[in-house]
């Protein structure tokens, strides 16, 4: 029986995540759900992020996902510990869900020589406040600084990162985030978006500061869990397919996602 991995994000973000995880592990198969006829998440309440996020989870349950990684850090924030808690043993018992945040957290700690690192997120994860909550459960003595970057997402997924409106407010939100806490020495990009971005983040930086992404975080996690939960691990199917799917137009999606992904994608559109 097909069982796949399911990777869901609020747009095309999460395909940076995907493709770390499939580097890490190919054999597995894979859906992905980009919810692109909503996005972004970054601005909206709580209360629409988790119905919206729980819609996509039960969504992707039902092909057959018996786990789904919550590649968005906006949902991860704002929606996942709801899920996991109120939702999963009720509706969909056996069944797991994980996200970006906590596996990230666990380790951020060990970048950083000053103990100042800083966050550059959407405004729904800077509000959440949850990477504050998290590192300070991992590493108390680190301080963090926080910058929300509203700009980003809708420059990067308009393929518009490489001009002057992209490099103004790249160096606005750092100059804002370090204008914070000199003594940063290590920035989190908590947004899959923001990796498409690194190396123009990196540019406006001394080399003292390291720029931090999450997808091969977020899989060398998802390799370490496979590993403990033999359990959910043998559900899973290896025929190293991987499928797209997206709420809104899906020549759309295929156009925008292989700047994300890196290659072509076949996605195919469903309703909610």
């Amino acid at each position: 029986m097909h069982s796949p991995i399911g990777i869901f994000d609020s747009g095309y973000g999460g395909l940076t995540v995907l493709k770390e995880i499939q580097k890490q592990l190919p054999h597995y198969d894979y859906i992905y759900l980009g919810d692109n006829a909503r996005t972004p998440y970054g601005n909206r309440s709580f209360e629409t992020v988790y119905q919206y996020t729980w819609q996509c989870v039960q969504w992707l349950f039902k092909q057959n996902c018996p786990l789904i990684v919550v590649a968005c850090n906006t949902a991860s924030a704002k929606a996942l510990r709801s899920i996991q808690q109120k939702d999963l043993d009720k509706n969909f018992p056996g069944k797991k869900v994980l996200g970006v945040i906590r596996p990230t957290t666990e380790i951020i700690g060990n970048y950083s020589k000053t103990n100042h690192i800083g966050i550059m997120a959407t405004n729904g994860t800077v509000q959440s406040k949850s990477y504050l909550i998290e590192i300070e459960k991992f590493f108390p003595a680190i301080d963090v600084a926080q910058q929300a970057c509203p700009m980003l997402v809708p420059l990067i997924e308009n393929n518009e990162f490489e001009n002057e409106a992209a490099y103004y407010f790249i160096k606005k939100y750092l100059d804002e985030l370090l204008k914070q806490d000199e003594k940063i020495d290590t920035i989190l990009l908590a947004c899959t978006h923001y990796p498409l971005i690194k190396k123009r983040i990196e540019k406006f930086l001394p080399g003292n500061i390291k720029v931090i992404a999450q997808g091969e975080i977020v899989a060398d996690s998802l390799k370490d869990y496979l590993q403990r939960h033999t359990e959910i691990e043998k559900q899973l199917s290896r025929d190293k397919t991987v499928q797209f799917y997206t709420t809104d137009s899906a020549e759309n999606f295929n156009n925008h996602a292989t700047i994300f992904y890196g290659e072509a994608t076949n996605a195919k559109h469903i309703e909610l």
